[in-house]
């Protein structure tokens, strides 16, 4: 009985638990893919939003977040992407550290400055990104928000859509 009911648990635990993913993606912006009808979320980096805006040192502006997302599709190609959730998964998004053959796509963005690595250190990420500081490419050619502190800004500007008595 033990048996069975050990089967019956193997069998109704969702594979996104730890199993790899592998398949063609859909970019959606600049640390989220679609793979396989799940969003995956870059593991150990923020990019900008697509809404987002940024300035160069010439004080130029341009759409950082539609740029990251560009850079990151545009090395995608329609070549197969490889991730492996790190955990926190649900039925339809999971974080996943994802590769591209043997490129961590997580560190392509953040090296070529299209991303910013999260501040817990995972991955490796925030010796990448003083690199790509150093050399100020991308995001660090000029001035930008943080994508957190920029989200949270625009959440504190939109009105509130309450319904009226």
């Amino acid at each position: 009985m033990l048996r069975w009911i050990g089967a019956i648990i193997l069998v109704a635990t969702p594979a996104f638990a730890g199993d790899a993913l592998t398949g063609p993606v859909k970019v959606l912006d600049g640390d989220t893919l679609e793979l396989q009808g799940r969003l995956v979320d870059l593991y150990g980096i923020d990019a900008p939003e697509a809404e987002q805006v940024c300035a160069m040192a010439d004080e130029s502006r341009y759409r950082c977040g539609q740029k990251a997302a560009a850079a990151l599709r545009e090395r995608i190609g329609t070549t197969s992407v490889s991730c492996l959730p790190q955990g926190g998964a649900t039925q339809d998004r999971l974080t996943a550290v994802c590769h591209l053959g043997e490129t961590d796509l997580s560190a392509w963005m953040v090296v070529h400055g299209h991303a910013i690595a999260l501040r817990d250190g995972m991955g490796g990420y925030l010796a990448k990104q003083t690199h790509a500081w150093g050399r100020r490419v991308g995001l660090w050619a000029g001035v930008f928000d943080e994508p957190a502190s920029w989200r949270r800004a625009r959440l504190r500007a939109e009105p509130a859509t309450g319904v009226k008595p």
